[in-house]
């Protein structure tokens, strides 16, 4: 029988939502060495030696943390900061996980979303709690559009540098805004004030490697030829797309990512442009979890890139809807490829 993601109820215990906060498969094995800096921007080469210095003064600080007093009490230390500025595909994402792994343990990693959804789930101060034994906490894509999490995350990074995690974050300015990612920095440091001389500032300037000589979207299958792929696809799912969107409501996002575990593709049928904001932010989410774990993914219907409303594109989360059409697009076409 053809499994669906609608029949799955996932639980996610506390100790699992903190324990999954690492990198994606994709960089599970990346190190500084394996970032190869383009010839033609030297700031690459440079964020890569920053990079690396800042995994040095994590594990100092830790070290320095963990030392006693000589009355026995640990002796108050603060974390660093660094911050990783510039457009997609430049590779902050690799060096932001090859501090992550050069880190002593314990350490975490997540997107922005997944911080915010971990600090949802758990509630404030248990979450302070869970991280503050950190070496250090990577937050990639730091959004700035949603001035509520913005501050929930900024008053979470203070709680945390103060008790000695050190912080490393990544901008997500777009390809179209690379003439203005001088400014992503200065609105990091704007709204986080509290932790900005702590951090940092890195540029990495370049090309967005992805997006070279791709193809466009590809075409929505019929909905037979969905369920006939679905159906000869082993550890896939099939759902309707309305469906989809009133299950995923049901969860919160801290737990799409075990809603997609163990799937070896997505298919989807019926597929149409959404005009309700709460909806189009699970579908980020859920775009996010997927191409975290490269699941491909079909649909019939409208096209990937025509779920989001122009209205919606030209509105205060554009980043947002332009990351996950760019990232389900990049999934559509890994299946397109195969068959």
């Amino acid at each position: 029988m053809q499994e669906r993601l609608v029949d799955r109820h996932p639980e996610v215990p506390a100790d699992q939502l903190v324990a999954q906060m690492v990198p994606p498969p994709m960089f599970d094995e990346v190190s500084f060495a394996s970032y190869i800096p383009d010839p033609n921007e030297p700031s690459q080469a440079a964020a890569v030696a920053q990079g690396e210095r800042f995994a040095g003064q994590v594990a100092a600080i830790t070290k320095a943390a963990n030392k006693k007093s000589l009355f026995g009490k640990k002796k108050p230390v603060s974390g660093a900061g660094l911050y990783l500025d510039g457009g997609f595909g430049v590779g902050k994402t690799h060096l932001l996980a090859s501090i992550f792994h050069s880190a002593p343990a314990p350490k975490s990693f997540g997107t922005f979303g997944e911080v915010t959804n971990l600090v949802g789930a758990l509630g404030f101060s248990n979450a302070v709690e869970r991280l503050a034994g950190n070496s250090v906490l990577c937050i990639d894509e730091f959004e700035l559009d949603d001035p509520g999490d913005t501050m929930l995350v900024s008053r979470l990074l203070t709680e945390l540098s103060a008790r000695g995690v050190s912080i490393a974050a990544t901008s997500n300015t777009l390809p179209g805004q690379l003439g203005e990612g001088r400014f992503a920095a200065q609105d990091f440091m704007r709204e986080i004030k509290k932790l900005g001389a702590i951090f940092e500032a890195v540029r990495v300037d370049g090309p967005d490697y992805r997006h070279r000589d791709l193809p466009p979207a590809p075409e929505p299958v019929a909905a037979d030829v969905l369920a006939e792929r679905a159906a000869a696809t082993p550890h896939s799912t099939l759902d309707d797309f309305d469906e989809l969107l009133k299950h995923l409501s049901t969860l919160h996002p801290s737990k799409y990512g075990a809603l997609i575990s163990g799937v070896s593709a997505v298919y989807v049928g019926g597929v149409h442009p959404v005009t309700d904001q709460a909806v189009a932010l699970r579908i980020v989410v859920l775009a996010d979890r997927l191409y975290d774990a490269s699941i491909p993914v079909t649909v019939s219907g409208a096209k990937l890139d025509e779920i989001f409303t122009p209205e919606m594109l030209e509105g205060g989360y554009r980043k947002k809807y332009l990351r996950a059409i760019s990232r389900l697009l990049a999934l559509s076409r890994f299946e397109a490829a195969a068959a």
